[in-house]
């Protein structure tokens, strides 16, 4: 799934495309375009078009102990509408076919949390999850396609507003959502049977999850996981090729193959976990509690062996370095825990496999690394999980007239929980 995950920014462009007949030639779609095989301008754009309603019945997942502990009752449920756009055999775009003529979504989805309670520091009383608005893009690839039936995943992304968070007042067992702006995510894989010549039911499994990338605290996350129903309106002319047809095509070849390094700063920032657990586990009053955490900043520098070997996608090796100017705040509150056997160090070098999804002048990337050399305390080790693993995952665009260099953000974790939020730069080397 992560392979072919295209961003918000990505779908927010192909929209631009539909008024491309009334746009300059230096639009959005030259932009996309001129990197896509020479894509040509539709003659009828309103039969790329369509949208779709959905209700999502479901429940908030506890993935841990912590967790569990906290969740009461998990109910959920939600509803969302999407603006759809299939791009056709027509377009001559190379990026679509290779995608097998993906369809790109923007949409608004509201989750209804107030059948979440939750409780673990105050017993006397619950906290409730809240309910979140989200607006998201979202890029649904087809994987088997017969006449009348599809078999797809999708993911997407997205910016979500919560109704509730945590505060010292009237919601101190509320550790899933700390701030009232987040990051959203979701994927799935769906089936659609189509019923007419323009409608289609669509049903899947759909999880996605809200998180404020450890920007503020605290950020446990919630996680959400439900069956999907639908319908869709879709007036498209789909004349596609079946999937099975399209693996011999020309367009599966990249006229792009090339090895390449790339190099990349980061600056980021961080809230402490070590602050949350300071102020809240290891506090026996709630007046010590507080919902204000200081922010660190994260920085990174990085290299990789990268090999473009198809359009769509690059895959290769890197190596990471990483400082943190919170190492000694670490060192402080370990000290005081009685952790002063512990090693702390601001510095942290990693070594990773990586891999990018393009499409067009965007991308997608993600890594996943091993630390050759961490020292960052107690929690890091204890909380983390394994201390040696580390994941990132960021979204990028390229831009051609400054040598290919491309800007994008970027999200550390280590096993899906969120370290660090930076801002990338990245300049590649042709070899």
């Amino acid at each position: 799934m992560k392979r072919s995950a295209v961003l918000l920014i990505t779908f927010l462009t192909l929209v631009c495309q539909a008024k491309a007949t009334v746009m300059p030639s230096d639009s959005i779609l030259s932009i996309i375009s001129s990197d896509n095989g020479g894509s040509k301008t539709p003659k009828d754009i309103s039969q790329r078009w369509g949208y779709m309603v959905m209700a999502v019945p479901g429940k908030v997942l506890a993935l841990d102990q912590w967790a569990r502990d906290e969740v009461v009752t998990n109910g959920t449920w939600a509803l969302a509408g999407e603006l759809r756009y299939t791009p056709q055999p027509g377009d001559d775009d190379s990026f679509a076919e290779d995608y097998g003529y993906p369809t790109f979504s923007v949409g608004f989805r509201y989750s209804f949390n107030h059948g979440t309670k939750l409780t673990r520091v105050e017993k006397d009383y619950y906290s409730v999850l809240g309910n979140v608005a989200t607006v998201y893009g979202k890029f649904s690839r087809p994987i088997l396609r017969t006449h009348g039936f599809e078999l797809a995943y999708y993911i997407g992304t997205g910016v979500g507003y919560s109704h509730h968070k945590y505060n010292t007042t009237d919601e101190v067992n509320n550790e899933f959502i700390g701030s009232k702006w987040n990051i959203f995510f979701t994927g799935g894989l769906s089936a659609t049977y189509k019923i007419g010549q323009e409608w289609a039911v669509i049903a899947a499994i759909d999880y996605s999850h809200h998180s404020n990338g450890a920007l503020r605290r605290p950020n446990k996350g919630s996680n959400y996981l439900g069956p999907l129903i639908g319908v869709a309106y879709s007036p498209q002319n789909r004349k596609q090729r079946k999937i099975s047809d399209r693996l011999s095509s020309p367009a599966e070849l990249s006229p792009r193959e090339h090895l390449y390094l790339e190099l990349s700063a980061g600056l980021g920032a961080k809230t402490l976990l070590e602050d949350w657990f300071n102020t809240q586990q290891h506090s026996n009053s709630p007046k010590y509690r507080t919902s204000k955490f200081s922010t660190y900043g994260a920085f990174s520098m990085q290299t990789a062996l990268m090999y473009r070997y198809a359009r769509r996608w690059a895959s290769g090796v890197g190596f990471d370095v990483f400082y943190s100017d919170y190492a000694d705040k670490i060192e402080r509150l370990d000290n005081i825990n009685g952790h002063s056997n512990e090693k702390h160090s601001p510095w942290s070098v990693g070594l990773a496999l990586k891999h990018e999804v393009f499409y067009g002048r965007f991308s997608a990337r993600m890594g996943i690394g091993a630390y050759l050399y961490r020292h960052m305390g107690y929690v890091a080790h204890e909380y983390e999980g394994p201390k040696w693993l580390y994941e990132r995952i960021g979204l990028f665009y390229t831009i051609p007239s400054l040598g290919h260099a491309s800007i994008g953000f970027s999200v550390n974790a280590h096993v899906a929980k969120a370290d660090f939020t930076e801002l990338v730069i990245s300049y590649p080397i042709k070899l």
